[in-house]
C-alpha cells in the first residue's frame, strides 16, 4: 500500500483535544483537517506463495475489481509466479492524542472465479473488496460477494494480522514503511470462501494449507502542506523585513 501524507502547521487542536481525553477521527482523501492533509494512494496487497499455489491447485483465476488494480503473472506452464492487488486508500481513522493510524479504508479489491474440476471445485466465484484494516486490534474486514447462494456480506472479518512493523505516526518526517505480514484467514472467512467457490477435496485440502495469505505494505511520505508552507514563507519575509530595519 502506498500512502502520502501533507501535514500544514502544528495541528495544536488535534494535540490539544488528544491530550484532554483520548478520541479519534476519520479523515477521508482529499481532505484538510487541522492541517493534515491525505493524497489519494493505493493499498497494495501482495499474495503468498501458498495462496498463490492453492489458486494453482482450483484453477482460479484472478482480476481487479472495481477501483483496484490487479498484476498478476504466470509461467510458461500457467502457474502463477505473483498477484498483487492495489485498491485506492478512501479514509484514515487518527487517535488525536498519539496521532497514530487507527485503521483505514480501501475501495475495490479482486475477484476469484473457480471453473469445474473434478475432486476440487464444483465452480463458483468470490470478490474481496472494500477493506477496513484495523491496526489497533490487528483485524482485517472486507465486503464479500460470492456465488453458490453467498451473496453480498458486508463487513466480514476474514484475516487476523501477525505483526506490523514500521511506524503508523502521522507526525513522522521522511519516507517510512508500514508492513502487514502473516495474515491468517478467519474460520468465518474460510468457510465462506470454501462457499463461494464451491471447493471440495483437493480444493479444500489446499485452502486449508494456507498460513499465510499475503503481505500488505503501506510506504508513507509526510510533506509540508500548503498552508504551512504559507506560514514559513511569510515567516521568512518577516525575519528579512527585521534583519533590514536593524541594519
Amino acid at each position: 500500500m502506498r500512502l502520502r501524507f501533507k501535514q500544514g502547521v502544528v495541528a495544536s487542536m488535534f494535540l490539544a483535544a488528544g491530550l484532554a481525553s483520548a478520541a479519534s477521527v476519520t479523515v477521508p482523501t482529499n481532505t484538510l483537517y487541522n492541517g493534515f492533509y491525505l493524497e489519494p494512494q493505493a493499498a497494495r496487497l501482495d499474495f503468498s506463495v501458498d495462496l498463490l499455489a492453492a489458486l494453482d491447485t482450483s484453477k482460479t483465476n484472478v482480476v481487479g475489481y472495481g477501483a483496484a488494480t490487479a498484476t498478476v503473472l504466470k509461467d510458461s506452464d500457467g502457474f502463477y509466479t505473483e498477484a498483487t492487488d492495489a485498491a485506492p486508500i478512501t479514509s484514515l481513522t487518527i487517535d488525536t492524542g498519539t496521532q497514530q493510524v487507527l485503521s483505514f479504508s480501501t475501495t475495490g479489491g479482486v475477484t476469484m472465479t473457480a471453473p469445474v474440476l473434478k475432486s476440487v471445485s464444483s465452480g463458483g466465484s468470490l470478490t474481496v473488496t472494500d477493506l477496513n484494516i484495523d491496526l489497533a486490534n490487528k483485524k482485517i474486514y472486507a465486503t464479500l460477494i460470492g456465488g453458490n447462494g453467498v451473496g453480498t456480506l458486508n463487513n466480514v472479518y476474514l484475516w487476523d494480522i501477525g505483526s506490523i512493523t514500521g511506524s503508523t505516526s502521522t507526525q513522522n518526517s521522511g519516507t517510512y514503511i508500514t508492513t502487514l505480514t502473516g495474515l491468517s484467514i478467519t474460520t468465518e472467512g474460510f468457510n465462506k470462501v470454501m462457499t463461494s467457490l464451491g471447493l471440495f477435496n483437493f480444493g479444500e485440502s489446499a485452502l486449508t494449507g494456507v498460513t499465510d495469505f499475503g503481505t500488505i505494505t503501506v510506504v508513507a511520505v509526510p510533506e509540508p502542506g500548503t498552508p504551512a508552507l504559507m506560514g514559513l514563507g511569510l515567516a521568512g519575509l518577516l525575519i528579512s523585513k527585521r534583519r533590514r530595519q536593524g541594519a
